[in-house]
């Protein structure tokens, strides 16, 4: 190839790139009820970068500090491009490595928190944040919510009452919940993870680190009351940790400082403990169905102890007198189950769901669902509890089955 054909495969190549960064649009969002424009791009994270900030008043047409409309969509400072299926930098039209890993990454994490349906790979669709081609460097600080808005005990999360969206019980780095969607607006779940207080439930070891069943069922039930609220439900943690939030570390340690919603000194022998907290439910039920709540559930996680080489996937089980119990144990089953044949192809699913006869499905009045999220004493079983990220998934898919149709 000469020198002038040379240059004009380079100019080509150039304008082709050009061209396809001028196609990119902006992703659009909905402001839900509490939103301002810092609270709507700090649900994108884009919230660190005034370049976002600035760039989102003039996309949108609005004056700096233009109140938000509750269920319009409002253009985001995040670029939209066609994935061509081969490189993030030949899609967007930029050269530096380093860059292209950071639209990855951030591609990613939207797909985790659910803002994507689909990975950029399988719909072509790339997001790229304004800031990473104009401001990479983070020039607003964290901004501590301050008290704004009292929120009662029977809206959003069931607990001491917070300010702003921020909730303490999940500790202090997911404390703040943005408000997702009102999918679940006017619907009561009650999350209990077993044991707690006096009795940790079964204990295993792995290597010089001793399981806790509580511990692992307790960080399980909060990232699962925590996607509750995120779409607008009214959701109560019956056992309550006042200093564990949600942990992002493998080995949780074992303590005894729960205690029972209305904080309750958890009872040391099984049958007051189990009364305790079903009396607690009841009495919550009972409040909801005056006003009219039509929609309440139970949801009951535990992890359980068998022989070291029994490997079991999650089962549930219903009460056999409760058919809606019976229809939302299986439709978690479903969800686990689809989610598995999605994520972990070949390796099979052989969770079940049966009933039985238990404390907390007999003697409550909600239509209710007990899991057992594993064999803590065996090491697979281990990895699917000790993993973090593992223990969001469970959440997740937990909470996927309880809002879809399956």
């Amino acid at each position: 190839m000469n020198f002038f054909k040379l240059i004009a495969v380079l100019i080509f190549a150039q304008l082709s790139i050009s061209l396809t960064a001028g196609e990119a649009t902006y992703h659009k969002a909905t402001a839900l009820p509490g939103d301002g424009v810092y609270s709507l791009l700090r649900r994108y994270k884009l919230d660190a970068h005034s370049c976002n900030h600035s760039k989102f008043y003039d996309i949108n047409n609005l004056k700096n500090g233009s109140p938000l409309k509750i269920g319009v969509k409002y253009q985001l400072p995040i670029l939209v491009y066609k994935y061509n299926g081969k490189t993030i930098r030949s899609s967007v039209g930029i050269d530096d490595w380093n860059t292209a890993k950071e639209i990855e990454k951030y591609n990613d994490s939207m797909l985790q928190d659910g803002y994507r349906e689909k990975s950029f790979k399988k719909d072509k669709i790339l997001w790229v944040p304004y800031h990473l081609l104009n401001c990479p460097i983070d020039d607003i600080p964290i901004i501590e919510e301050k008290p704004s808005k009292i929120i009662s005990q029977t809206n959003g999360l069931a607990t001491k009452p917070v300010s702003g969206r921020n909730f303490p019980i999940f500790g202090k780095k997911y404390a703040y919940t943005p408000l997702k969607s009102q999918k679940l607006l006017g619907k009561v779940f009650y999350i209990e993870s077993g044991h707690g207080g006096p009795d940790p439930g079964a204990i295993a070891k792995k290597g010089k680190h001793q399981l806790c069943e509580d511990e692992y069922a307790y960080d399980v039930s909060l990232r699962l009351v925590r996607n509750l609220i995120a779409h607008g439900a009214t959701a109560y943690m019956i056992t309550r940790d006042p200093n564990d939030g949600i942990r992002d570390i493998e080995y949780l340690d074992c303590d005894n400082d729960e205690v029972t919603w209305g904080n309750l000194v958890v009872p040391s022998p099984q049958k007051p403990r189990l009364f305790q907290r079903s009396d607690a439910i009841n009495e919550l039920f009972d409040k909801h169905q005056k006003q009219g709540v039509k929609e309440q559930k139970l949801i009951v996680i535990h992890v359980d102890s068998r022989g070291k080489g029994n490997q079991t996937d999650l089962y549930f089980y219903y009460h056999p007198d409760d058919p809606n119990g019976k229809k939302l144990a299986t439709k978690m089953h479903k969800s686990m189950e689809a989610n598995y044949k999605k994520y972990r192809k070949g390796r099979g699913y052989d969770g079940s769901v049966t009933s039985r006869d238990l404390h907390m499905l007999r003697e409550t009045k909600v239509t209710s669902a007990y899991i057992e999220i594993g064999n803590i004493r065996h090491p697979t079983d281990q990895q699917r509890i000790i993993v973090p990220r593992n223990r969001q998934l469970l959440a997740d898919w937990l909470f996927q089955g309880l809002v879809e149709n399956w």
